[in-house]
């Protein structure tokens, strides 16, 4: 097949894209295409070709075979809050973004189900359902603005994922289009499934795979009683003693996490919650449901672990109002930190749960190295680790250095017995670090499954897997070969 230049490629699709969605359905303005340069990793920006904006799964599917037949690569996005440059564009790519898929197709309360499209917010699910008495488990700290079908990419998890999983725990079947532009359902409207669980295997590959276009959840009913407890400690290391204690109690909280001073008062600058102790070395909030009873007796558990842990304070909420009081601080952290520093970097490690207070003397170790506070803010009940490093991107070389400083962080994770992701995912951050965690045949195999879904390489390349294996031959050479045309864009 002989395939035109690349720029030029791209451009001619413009008819036959503005056919399927109609001219205000395609964005080719280089003002308005400035818009998609990048997700929530600010770090890396690379200017579309163009950009598509599709409704139903019918026109996704036509803007796939396109690129198919023209070998045209492509990149799914969602709300673009992805921390992992997995929505980075390629110079000729072409980008699919689903914030026009935005539809709540059915609501079965009887099941427990709801089918959504891919742009439909995260929060809007447990909204249509909350008056019915039910919920959607998986809460991102974005989950205000980001989109079911990111989720489902990146496997998203949040606060609750400690009692209710992760994203993967909640979907129950898939409709996509995958690269060659054919229209599939996998999964259903039940948990068990005969045959491969290719739900599953979907739903983490990073837009590798394909584009889920119409997704079934399971939502859940609202617990009985809910209780908050706020725990303020003037020791990090003690803070993180008290989580692996309250597992090894039989404890299992909907939710755990930690705030260090760092992220306690940047929270109280923006925020003003007022329930945070601005001089605590670390504060410990544990979100405890179920029936009453089981709430009551572990609330006093709880309580009585942090305090032979050197707790000096806890709070006690059972009333919503205070109790998303308490939160608004915890989802408001990443945003709060701009109060810090110029600039920030947000890592997503993970480790085992006895390993949190080693990871933190490492990373503290790892700060005084590099020169570059950190801000530690975590999913502590799983061990999922979010450190902010604070930076001025204005000074020449500080931004090198923060990658290497993550890249360290991570490291140190996966020696630990962890992981280089919990639920920000790969992406283009994070590829060159795989082979720290998987072998050769590991990787080899990972891409067997690509290559059958994706034999053309065409849905969101270079993303996810190390290609070339050298992380310094990946930043300078692989990230789609950037910046090959400065008139077409550039990473900067």
């Amino acid at each position: 097949m002989t395939v035109s230049s690349p720029v030029n490629s791209t451009v001619d699709l413009i008819p036959q894209l503005e056919k399927i969605l109609g001219q205000d359905g395609v964005i080719k303005r280089k003002d308005e295409l400035f818009t998609y340069e990048c997700d929530g990793l600010t770090g890396y920006r690379q200017r579309p070709a163009l950009v598509v904006l599709p409704r139903t799964t019918e026109q996704v599917a036509a803007i796939v075979k396109l690129c198919h037949d023209r070998q045209i690569p492509w990149i799914a996005r969602g709300a673009g809050t992805g921390l992992s440059g997995g929505a980075l564009p390629g110079v000729d790519s072409l980008l699919i973004v689903t914030t026009r898929m935005q539809k709540i197709l059915a609501v079965d309360y009887d099941n427990q189900i709801i089918v959504v499209q891919p742009g439909v917010v995260n929060n809007w699910v447990t909204q249509t359902v909350s008056g019915a008495g039910f919920y959607y488990a998986p809460d991102p700290s974005s989950q205000i603005v980001c989109s079911i079908g990111g989720n489902i990419a990146e496997n998203s998890g949040g606060v609750h994922c400690l009692k209710y999983g992760t994203t993967t725990n909640h979907v129950l079947g898939l409709k996509l289009v995958i690269p060659d532009g054919s229209i599939v359902e996998v999964g259903g409207q039940i948990t068990e499934m005969p045959g491969y669980d290719l739900t599953g295997l979907f739903i983490g590959s990073e837009g590798t795979l394909g584009i889920a276009t119409e997704i079934t959840l399971k939502i859940l009913k609202t617990p009985e009683s809910i209780c908050v407890v706020l725990a303020d400690f003037l020791s990090l290391e003690a803070t993180a003693q008290s989580v692996a204690d309250i597992i090894a109690a039989g404890i299992v909280p909907a939710g755990m996490e930690i705030m260090d001073n760092f992220s306690i008062n940047a929270v109280e600058d923006v925020v003003a919650t007022n329930c945070y102790p601005r001089d605590a070395a670390a504060i410990l909030l544990v979100e405890l449901d179920g029936l009453p009873i089981e709430v009551e007796l572990n609330q006093a558990k709880v309580e009585e672990i942090c305090r032979n842990n050197g707790a000096r304070n806890t709070a006690i909420a059972y009333d919503q109002e205070t109790r998303l009081k308490m939160w608004k601080g915890r989802k408001a952290a990443f945003a709060a930190a701009g109060k810090l520093s110029p600039s920030y970097f947000v890592q997503d490690g993970v480790v085992p749960r006895t390993q949190l207070v080693q990871i933190l003397a490492d990373i503290n170790a790892l700060s005084q190295k590099y020169g570059f506070p950190i801000a530690n803010v975590f999913h502590a009940g799983d061990g999922n680790l979010h450190p902010l490093i604070l930076y001025d991107q204005k000074v020449p070389g500080a931004w090198e250095k923060v990658e290497e400083l993550g890249g360290e962080i991570l490291k140190r994770c996966v020696e630990l017995g962890g992981s280089l992701s919990g639920e920000h995912g790969i992406g283009m951050d994070k590829n060159c670090f795989m082979p720290n965690m998987f072998n050769e045949v590991d990787l080899e195999t990972m891409q067997w499954v690509r290559h059958c879904f994706n034999p053309d390489n065409l849905a969101n390349p270079g993303k996810l897997f190390p290609t070339p294996r050298r992380c310094g031959e990946v930043a300078n050479a692989q990230r789609f070969n950037l910046g090959q045309d400065e008139k077409m864009g550039e990473i900067y």
